[in-house]
């Protein structure tokens, strides 16, 4: 990881309060991320500090749903409905596992691109904005009874957020909207498949890049990883509450003036 003199530990102190903000919303923690890093000047070696931090993150929701994880996993052997949820979450984990692990190389050398960001903003805002505002008639209202063939399609529409700024939060809410899910639920089935998601993400990027870290990465890292967790702490005690109230129409705006001002961020400074 490239170290920079002065300021360090404090840029990364104010990334890992973004990472835990934005992770569980439907803006993309990585493009958020990766926009802020590069207009601060603070940048890893293999983005290695952009995926690491997430560490934070995982252990805020996996707090947040601690006694509930712990009851799946007490009543796993005797409740089908339990061991129903937990295959609907595997099957939806699946198709990321199989394209990060095939292209990771490609994603981290070629699409973490501030230009790929800002764009993937503004189009993922908008199309999300569409479809906060369609009549959709939910048909599930609990996150554990999704059918299998629905969380499928919702592990392939995480597929899509292998383009930073796209969101992987965002790419699985719309894949449950559409398949029928209210926005609490949709929302909600997003913090189970988080679980597995990025513990795997952090899993295979820090095997890949272990031995390139030093002291110095280690704090960084550490840093960003505490505000991360306690900023994601907040953010998943609150969201559900927010978007059944009010849907997600605030953070599709949010992408689109995000994006917007990044693309000319980088028109005028590069």
């Amino acid at each position: 990881m490239q170290v920079f003199a002065g300021g360090d530990l404090f840029e990364a102190a104010i990334l890992g309060v973004v990472e835990g903000l934005t992770e569980f919303i439907p803006v993309s923690s990585t493009g958020h991320l990766l926009l802020l890093g590069h207009f601060m000047g603070f940048e890893s070696n293999g983005k290695t500090f952009e995926v690491l931090v997430q560490l934070g993150a995982i252990l805020a929701i996996v707090l947040v749903y601690f006694h509930r994880l712990v009851s799946m996993a007490r009543n796993f052997r005797t409740d089908p409905a339990v061991r129903r949820f937990v295959l609907g979450v595997f099957v939806a984990f699946l198709p990321a596992v199989a394209i990060g692990a095939f292209a990771h190389g490609f994603i981290k050398n070629v699409l973490f691109n501030p230009w790929i960001v800002c764009v993937s903003l503004i189009v993922g805002g908008f199309v999300l904005f569409v479809i906060d505002n369609l009549r959709l008639q939910p048909k599930y209202h609990d996150a554990t009874h999704f059918p299998l063939r629905n969380c499928v399609i919702i592990g392939l529409a995480q597929c899509v957020a292998m383009i930073p700024g796209v969101s992987r939060s965002g790419a699985t809410i719309v894949g449950a909207l559409l398949t029928g899910a209210d926005k609490r639920s949709a929302t909600e089935f997003s913090f189970f498949l988080a679980m597995p998601t990025m513990a795997a993400a952090f899993s295979y990027d820090l095997l890949k890049n272990y031995q390139n870290l030093d002291a110095n990465d280690v704090a960084l890292i550490s840093i960003g990883f505490v505000t991360a967790f306690i900023a994601g702490l907040v953010v998943v005690r609150s969201l559900l509450s927010f978007v059944s109230h009010y849907g997600f129409g605030l953070f599709a705006w949010w992408r689109i003036i995000v994006g917007s001002a990044g693309l000319a961020g980088l028109l005028v400074f590069g």
